[in-house]
């Protein structure tokens, strides 16, 4: 779950984020709406302990990011609008990375790996170089490694940016299954379509 308290991020006299507090508990499927520009990231940044707040708090899973940030982040995926992978790496050396990272064990970190590749059509794609990838096939890739420690909290930032509309709908449907399995989803979303379905 995820519990934000009186948030507010100010850069100069810029405040990106003005007082919010909200609590989007377990199996919750929940898509913060709004203009570029809105606060949206900045929020997302700094549940994700990329960003300090100015002033409140935000847990996730029960842990403070701002005091327990490594317990925070072990149960939360997070996939930014533009996500950085290594660029040298091909799909299937990144997901093992990913899941070493997470400290996930060699047989379920290759089934998990091998079932939501499968999913996101990224067989042909697994033994190539990340570099010469799409930027939309570099996304599908992203969201797998993510997914694949079995988080109780997802983070998404603009999720369909660079997804075709096959991968947009796989991923929805994803999502909505996470949320029907008890996961906590937070989505940021500038389309009111996206928002809506």
């Amino acid at each position: 779950m995820i519990e934000i308290e009186h948030l507010t991020k100010q850069f100069g006299d810029l405040r990106a984020v003005d007082d919010i507090s909200l609590t989007v508990p377990a199996g919750e499927f929940f898509v913060i709406l709004g203009p570029n520009a809105a606060g949206k990231t900045t929020t997302i940044k700094v549940m994700a302990g990329l960003m300090k707040p100015t002033s409140g708090s935000v847990r996730v899973c029960g842990f403070d990011i701002g005091t327990h940030p490594i317990d925070a982040r072990r149960c939360m995926a997070y996939v930014p609008d533009f996500p950085f992978l290594y660029d040298k790496l091909t799909p299937a050396e990144f997901f093992r990375f990913t899941g070493k990272l997470f400290g996930m064990e060699d047989a379920a970190m290759l089934a998990e790996a091998e079932r939501l590749a499968k999913r996101f059509n990224l067989g042909e794609f697994l033994a190539k170089s990340i570099e010469g990838l799409s930027h939309g096939t570099k996304q599908r890739v992203a969201i797998v490694s993510a997914l694949m420690h079995s988080p109780k909290v997802v983070v998404f930032d603009e999720p369909m940016v660079g997804l075709d509309p096959h991968h947009s709908r796989v991923l929805k449907d994803i999502l909505r299954e996470q949320a029907n399995a008890g996961v906590t989803v937070f989505v940021s979303t500038h389309q009111l379509s996206v928002a809506e379905e």
